[in-house]
């Protein structure tokens, strides 16, 4: 394999170099090339044939045409002898002429060795835009050969190379100022690498189902595409990953149901690749088309999507990027509705807006499919240790979204008052909502002690986070009749609660007695 390497780097030399240097004209450097590569190839197959010569047919062969395909992209892109649409139609021919060969002789290394040989040594004869086009027809000309033979180097082979060099350009066109005509042909590579990675992966996948290296491949060549939209303002941005996203996650979605997964043939692997590239399309989709202000909002409307899919069709994956996207938006909305902007009035009519609200609104739709998903994936028994875990998480997640959606509406309004009067209405509902729970605990403390469990410790764990909200921050922030109001309301459902609470352990006493 070292000799192959080498004799290539030999006809990169004979074709770059000796112009550099003046040595020869182009026709004699273009046609000892073609020559040589055409003689090589002779006598691998020759060897070949002989007893003993695989190897040796395989390594001559493999130079001769990888050295025939540096020949034909000097001839386009350095001589400009062909139009890069000619020069790459006759570069895919050699390159289908090499797996061709390598299908025949049934060698996996032969492919590898032309492809690798190839893709490795082109970026020394030209760094132009052209080159992408060069490897992405080495991508091409091996998507036929998968369908026949199992060669799972050869799907790495012939993807990573298209994937890493346009990943390079549209680092350097970051980078480096660059005019809109190179970043449309970035685009289009990228377009075509992910194109030819899907379909081709989707059609050997349908053959082979436990093809898992195609898969892979599929993965690899969808980043170019992720990556590209940075290229380009941020409308245009959204709408490209948007698309993609579209057509990826419309791509997982045909294995959900029965029908569509017995049509599509898909394999799980690859229906979770393409849901995985598909949500962070969908994601940069959403930080194109939000602002800071509303960028919770569009992340937890697709949290709540995928879980709601998860919990109706007990779906893992949904469920995993569901979550994900939680955090995304959680983290998001913590980002806008800080502790500390909800603790400061200054800063709360500075930062808080309908923006907050709506997003707390969803917020608190999301922590409900979510407890639901996740209590109807994971089996959890009711009143377990795992549920009440999973309840005391929801509730502080709740109690959070509806004081900055209370404290927002009130700012929001503009009133003098707006601040503290949602502050006054927020530990009410804090209140409201521990009474309700303790409340329902009690009333199934005869039927089912499990529920009652979790209903009464979640009540009385909110119980605890209201008064200690209204005597440790309400008391010294709000004043007049809203803090009376507040005391008052609080007082009075504690009193509720408290009658029976102590009457529900009266009775459960006489019922013992008895």
């Amino acid at each position: 394999m070292a000799g192959v390497a080498v004799t290539l780097i030999g006809v990169v030399m004979l074709l770059v170099l000796a112009a550099q240097a003046g040595f020869f004209g182009p026709v004699p450097r273009v046609v000892a090339g073609a020559a040589f590569s055409a003689a090589l190839v002779g006598a691998g197959m020759r060897v070949f044939g002989k007893a003993g010569g695989r190897v040796g047919g395989i390594a001559l062969a493999a130079t001769g045409i990888a050295g025939a395909y540096l020949d034909v992209i000097a001839v386009t892109a350095i001589y400009h002898w062909l139009n890069p649409v000619v020069g790459l139609a006759v570069a895919f021919a050699v390159a289908a002429g090499g797996v061709g060969l390598a299908m025949r002789w049934k060698s996996q290394p032969l492919a590898v060795l032309v492809v690798s040989g190839a893709a490795l040594l082109a970026p020394f004869v030209t760094v132009e835009l052209v080159l992408l086009g060069f490897l992405i027809a080495l991508q091409l000309a091996c998507v036929p050969v998968q369908f026949d033979r199992d060669w799972p180097f050869l799907h790495v082979v012939r993807t990573a190379p298209a994937v890493i060099a346009t990943l390079v350009g549209i680092a350097v066109a970051l980078i480096e100022t660059s005019d809109h005509t190179r970043e449309l042909w970035l685009l289009v590579a990228a377009i075509a690498t992910a194109l030819i990675g899907t379909v081709g992966t989707a059609l050997v996948v349908r053959r082979r189902a436990d093809d898992i290296t195609a898969t892979v491949a599929f993965a690899i060549s969808t980043t170019p595409l992720l990556a590209v939209p940075a290229l380009f303002d941020r409308r245009v941005a959204a709408l490209i990953a948007g698309l993609f996203a579209l057509v990826l996650l419309a791509t997982a979605a045909l294995t959900l149901l029965p029908k569509t997964r017995e049509l599509a043939k898909l394999p799980g692997h690859t229906a979770i690749a393409a849901a995985v590239a598909g949500s962070f399309a969908l994601l940069e989709a959403c930080v194109g088309v939000t602002s800071t202000q509303t960028l919770p909002i569009a992340t937890l409307l697709v949290a709540l999507g995928f879980l709601g899919v998860a919990g109706q069709l007990r779906s893992g994956v949904a469920a995993g990027l569901g979550i994900a996207f939680a955090l995304i938006g959680g983290l998001a909305f913590l980002a806008n509705a800080t502790p500390e902007r909800l603790a400061s009035q200054q800063l709360a009519e500075k930062h808080l807006s309908v923006s907050t609200t709506l997003a707390a609104i969803v917020g608190l739709a999301v922590v409900a499919v979510a407890v639901w998903t996740i209590r109807r994936l994971a089996g959890t028994p009711k009143g377990g240790a795992e549920d009440s875990i999973l309840w005391i998480a929801a509730s502080g997640a709740a109690l959070y979204l509806v004081t900055a959606a209370i404290v927002a509406i009130g700012t929001a309004t503009g009133a003098r008052d707006g601040f503290v009067i949602g502050h006054s209405i927020a530990t009410i509902v804090w209140m409201a909502a521990a009474t309700a729970a303790l409340l329902y605990g009690l009333r199934n403390l005869s039927r089912s002690a499990a529920i009652a469990k979790v209903a009464l410790g979640s009540g009385l764990l909110v119980t605890t986070a209201a008064l200690a909200k209204l005597f440790l921050f309400d008391l010294a922030t709000l004043d007049g009749l809203i803090r009376v109001a507040a005391f008052l309301v609080v007082g009075i459902l504690l009193l509720l609660t408290g009658t029976r609470y102590a009457r529900a352990f009266a009775e459960a006493g006489t019922r013992s007695a008895d």
